[in-house]
């Protein structure tokens, strides 16, 4: 993977990176934005809400880490169902080395998902930079 030496250590460090990286590059970041709520009436948070303050076109990301196998993969399906429930668009964000190679096949087929070290690339893209 690459920028080995930079990769998160943590789902936390993970949401700062990704608010430093959108900053970077001239977009406005927001963490733990209240969306609602979800099924069993639980309050719903974005983690980041990304903002192109020039065009007022927005994204919600839901930042996954997982540095070892283990559980953590195993929400990330609901996650992108929940996003489906968003007021926005929205994708998760993953990193770690943690993931399955099958949860990584299944993760990329859906189209909601982008590893940190593509997520520049992917949000010059969406919002048209």
């Amino acid at each position: 993977m690459p920028g080995k030496g930079t990769a998160p250590k943590s789902g936390d460090e993970l949401k700062r990176n990704v608010v430093t990286l959108t900053q970077r590059m001239g977009l406005k970041a927001e963490t733990e934005v209240k969306a609602a709520r979800r099924l069993w009436g639980q309050r719903r948070y974005i983690d980041v809400v990304i903002t192109d303050e020039k065009t007022g076109k927005r994204l919600g990301v839901e930042c996954k880490y997982q540095a070892t196998a283990g559980t953590a993969e195993e929400k990330i399906p609901a996650a992108i169902q929940d996003i489906a429930h968003w007021p926005i668009p929205g994708i998760v964000v993953i990193d770690g080395e943690g993931f399955s190679a099958n949860m990584q096949g299944y993760l990329m087929s859906t189209g909601k998902v982008v590893w940190f070290g593509e997520l520049e690339e992917w949000l010059r893209l969406y919002f048209g930079l």
